[in-house]
């Protein structure tokens, strides 16, 4: 898929206000200007060059589409939702959704990770922006390491992290550390749909119910039932 394509597929994936869940004017503003400036690199990115260093494109915020952070907003509200994780941060596009269901569930964190210094600090001022610093702790560094204690049962975990050209896959590895922490009822997301992560995530004795959404070419939701 050439940038052009994606690029277009970008657009037209943004979702109006009126029809977000989110209706909070000031949040929103933020979630506008930071999708308005998502751009696909020349190169293809991170899945054309597997082995690439992601300091090599720390200028590129990449992200979930607006249709996944409904998703994570109206299910976060619905379970009540207190204590997140995310990984990986970025520019913060999906924190501003986890933040704003934390805050508008009468409080809460969002734990994410990133390992480029630059995209840490810009997920913070995207979140200060939008009024919602209090409910971040972003981590700075390797989420296999900065995520192996969040604190207490996790309610969501978002797995959107760094494509690898051989396995095990981050996201396989990293889902191996949260899972545990994840309380029973507590939902899971995955955006790049890695083979060995949807082994696990499907394997009965890991615990979950997994399905796959049709959204953004596929986004694997489930929840966590022992």
């Amino acid at each position: 898929m050439d940038t052009e394509t994606i690029e277009k597929i970008l657009r037209e994936a943004r979702t109006s206000n009126g029809r977000s869940p989110l209706k909070d004017a000031k949040i929103n503003a933020v979630i506008d200007r930071v999708w308005a400036s998502q751009r696909y690199p020349d190169d293809g990115g991170p899945r054309a060059n597997p082995s690439c260093d992601p300091a090599d494109y720390a200028d590129y915020g990449f992200s979930i589409f607006p249709a996944q952070g409904d998703v994570i907003y109206l299910l976060c509200r619905a379970i009540r939702a207190t204590r997140v994780v995310e990984f990986a941060t970025s520019f913060g596009f999906s924190t501003l959704y986890f933040a704003a269901a934390m805050r508008d569930n009468g409080g809460g964190t969002v734990i994410g990770s990133e390992l480029v210094p630059s995209k840490v600090a810009t997920a913070r001022q995207n979140a200060a922006d939008a009024g919602l610093a209090s409910y971040v702790d972003i981590r700075e560094g390797d989420g296999r390491r900065t995520l192996r204690d969040l604190g207490g049962p996790v309610d969501f975990a978002l797995i959107d992290g760094w494509p690898l050209g051989t396995e095990p896959s981050l996201a396989r590895e990293v889902i191996e550390i949260v899972a545990p922490q994840i309380r029973t009822g507590g939902f899971l997301m995955n955006d790049n749909g890695e083979p060995d992560y949807i082994e696990f995530i499907r394997n009965p004795a890991n615990g979950f119910l997994s399905i796959n959404l049709p959204i953004k070419g596929g986004t694997e939701l489930s929840v966590k039932i022992a």
